[in-house]
């Protein structure tokens, strides 16, 4: 895999690189269980957004349940550590998904976002057993101001909220991307080469995301685009007491 081929278009769609100090902290090895950690919540939180946009915006009401069920024993395990972590990938989805009608783009919305959430799930169950192989034990862990930072200036009307939410989830599979190619060169190389094995999937990820908000909007959106890059940059540039996966620059509490 050519990494920087890869990382150009992101490089270009992102505002900012990784500021160095937090790739200052992310080496640390006190900083290892922390990094893994919001990573695999991270992981699921990118799915249930996913399907969150496919409940709310293209599906009827018994495929809604469906992908619910879906995803109940990766939540169990994460909110409330019940069940086995080595039992999580035989949850599949076993029903056909379908299509609200009169939306054109619910077809397009249900097989990009499907593929993601199957993706990210199966990235959390590697995650996890990435954990189980350095002796971390999974705790519970609280959200970064990343997400919140960027969903809180979605608008309030259709169809510009779906819009907003899309580029929101463009920027962030994009940055995590970036983040997985700065941190990967300083970590043990099985850790490391897994983060680059993970770098094709959250590329495509950001470029369904942008593509369906491109989409669906039928117009250029390049300012909402530009607008959105602006705040993700202060998000990742400005002074954070919280370090994660997507926070900013670390400093002392």
């Amino acid at each position: 895999m050519n990494t920087e081929v890869l990382l150009e278009p992101i490089k270009g769609f992102l505002r900012c690189e990784t500021p160095d100090g937090w790739l200052t902290q992310a080496k640390k090895p006190e900083s290892l269980t922390v990094l893994l950690t919001d990573h695999l919540v991270c992981e699921l939180k990118a799915a249930q957004s996913a399907m969150f946009l496919i409940r709310r915006y293209a599906v009827d009401a018994e495929s809604s349940e469906a992908l619910l069920e879906w995803l109940k024993p990766y939540e169990a395990f994460t909110y409330r550590k019940e069940g086995d972590w080595r039992e999580l990938e035989k949850f599949k989805l076993n029903k056909s998904i379908i299509a609200k009608s009169g939306k054109p783009y619910s077809q397009s919305l249900i097989d990009k976002m499907v593929l993601l959430i199957k993706e990210e799930l199966h990235h959390f169950y590697q995650v996890l057993e990435i954990m189980d192989t350095y002796h971390i034990q999974y705790d519970t862990i609280h959200s970064s101001r990343y997400a919140k930072g960027l969903l809180k200036h979605v608008k309030n009307h259709e169809p510009d909220a779906l819009i907003d939410k899309l580029i929101c989830g463009a920027y962030i599979e994009a940055r995590s991307c970036e983040r997985f190619a700065k941190i990967a060169p300083f970590l043990d190389k099985p850790l490391g080469d897994f983060y680059i094995s993970l770098l094709r999937s959250e590329a495509r990820h950001y470029q369904d995301y942008l593509t369906l908000a491109e989409e669906i909007a039928g117009k250029d959106i390049t300012n909402r685009i530009t607008y959105f890059a602006e705040v993700e940059a202060d998000l990742i540039l400005s002074p954070d007491t919280d370090f994660k996966f997507h926070s900013g620059v670390p400093v002392s509490r």
